[in-house]
């Protein structure tokens, strides 16, 4: 491989603001792999925002590259699967795909195969492109991925603030991750935080329900587990928060002792799992660490916590909650899924202008 630019290369980075910043570029924020792909002619790689290489694990989006990118190329953007029964993008698909054997990844590939979304181009023939301005780039990937076919895309992008604010508040029904802002003399900086991102932020009432222990010791706390009721009665495991400082973690422990009972009539139950319910243990073997010890110890539902997070991925927050306050005034029961905002519906093949 013989390229201006050269793997590996680190991405572009975003910081985030509060609200959705006047006189920039906007595009939606994908939920996905953030992915560099290189391109020389039948050579094709997939860097990572670790610059660890994941073209093995996507053979269907190397050859979607050989089919449309340019002969020799280097471009930013997301790996992602659609899930268009559901209207959504799935993470929880797309991790599965990260596998160690050759098997499982040509499988995976051809029954929850991926797509690229492209936002940026690095280079093109032998020009290195890093050095102009983004909106001379972001035209030159225009025309360079032109005719390009599904499962490759270009990302929306518009110039319009008033568009931007609405698309921030629908495209979130097609489970995308909010707005990335981008200025249009924005040379490309490699690691730099020069992008702006701005994500939903909402809070909700959960239960805790029980604790993971620190790794720096057994009477200390690492995480609080949260659950949220069902319809059906049943209190669904739906996050963690775990941002505390080390004095306060001893402190929790210490608070939380009265609490802690058996699983004998926990809602949590290691019995649960053969009864359909999302229970923490479910996840006690970890796909990414098979040593990592992910049981934990289990409370007496009675304690409420407001907490705040930016969006669902099913049942479950997305990334991890943030501490907000306790709320002593309310009662556990109280703390269902109905509380929680619902997203506007919208159309995910409207996002990417596939046929409906």
């Amino acid at each position: 491989m013989d390229l201006p630019v050269m793997p590996p290369v680190k991405p572009m980075l975003a910081k985030p603001v509060a609200a959705v910043p006047e006189g920039q570029l906007y595009e939606p924020k994908w939920d996905g792999f953030r992915s560099i792909i290189f391109r020389d002619g039948d050579e094709v790689e997939i860097g990572s925002r670790n610059e660890k290489p994941m073209t093995r694990y996507f053979p269907e989006v190397v050859e979607a590259v050989k089919a449309n990118f340019p002969e020799r190329a280097v471009v930013d953007g997301e790996i992602v699967v659609l899930d268009r029964e559901h209207n959504t993008l799935d993470f929880e698909v797309l991790q599965h795909r990260i596998h160690p054997a050759a098997s499982r990844v040509t499988m995976l590939s051809e029954t929850t195969p991926a797509s690229f979304v492209a936002f940026d181009l690095l280079a093109l023939g032998d020009d290195d492109l890093t050095g102009l301005p983004f909106e001379q780039r972001r035209a030159a990937l225009e025309r360079a991925l032109a005719d390009a076919r599904p499962p490759v895309h270009v990302t929306p992008l518009t110039s319009d603030h008033t568009l931007a604010q609405q698309w921030f508040e629908q495209f979130e029904g097609a489970g995308l991750d909010g707005l990335i802002a981008k200025k249009p003399d924005q040379p490309y900086q490699p690691d730099k935080r020069v992008m702006a991102k701005i994500k939903h932020e909402r809070t909700a009432d959960c239960v805790v329900a029980g604790y993971r222990v620190h790794k720096s010791g057994p009477d200390v706390i690492g995480s609080l587990m949260l659950g949220l009721y069902q319809e059906n009665g049943h209190l669904a495991s739906v996050g963690v928060i775990g941002a505390f400082p080390m004095a306060r973690r001893r402190e929790l422990f210490e608070e939380l002792q009265e609490l802690v009972t058996t699983f004998d009539d926990h809602p949590w139950a290691w019995a649960k799992q053969e009864d359909g319910e999302r229970t923490p243990r479910k996840a006690e073997a970890s796909r990414w660490n098979s040593g990592k010890d992910l049981s934990f110890v289990p409370l007496r539902p009675e304690r409420v916590v407001e907490v705040r997070y930016d969006y669902m991925e099913g049942v479950r927050f997305r990334h991890t909650a943030q501490f907000v306050r306790w709320r002593p005034d309310r009662q556990p029961e109280s703390c269902t899924y109905a509380q929680l905002e619902q997203a506007v519906d919208f159309d995910l093949a409207e996002v990417l202008g596939l046929p409906r």
